[in-house]
């Protein structure tokens, strides 16, 4: 869980939005499981891989959950 990760690095939620070059209501929404991009998944997960010291992918962090764009259903 994305809550998970971000209490691990003692992050706020404010702190996660601003390493991840989101806005708060955004990081806001990916922590409540509503719909985010395929771009803000990959920002939040850049982030917390910054932060862990290891690689974290967007598929990692469980109740993230993302838009599937149209390019991607192809």
């Amino acid at each position: 869980m994305l809550e998970g990760f971000r209490r691990q690095l003692g992050w706020s939620k404010s702190e996660l939005a601003r390493r991840a070059k989101v806005t708060k209501k955004t990081a806001l929404n990916a922590e409540k499981g509503e719909l985010i991009t395929p771009n803000t998944a990959r920002k939040i997960a850049q982030a917390l891989s910054e932060g862990l010291g290891r690689t974290v992918l967007p598929g990692d962090i469980e109740g993230l959950n993302q838009r599937i764009e149209a390019q991607d259903a192809q």
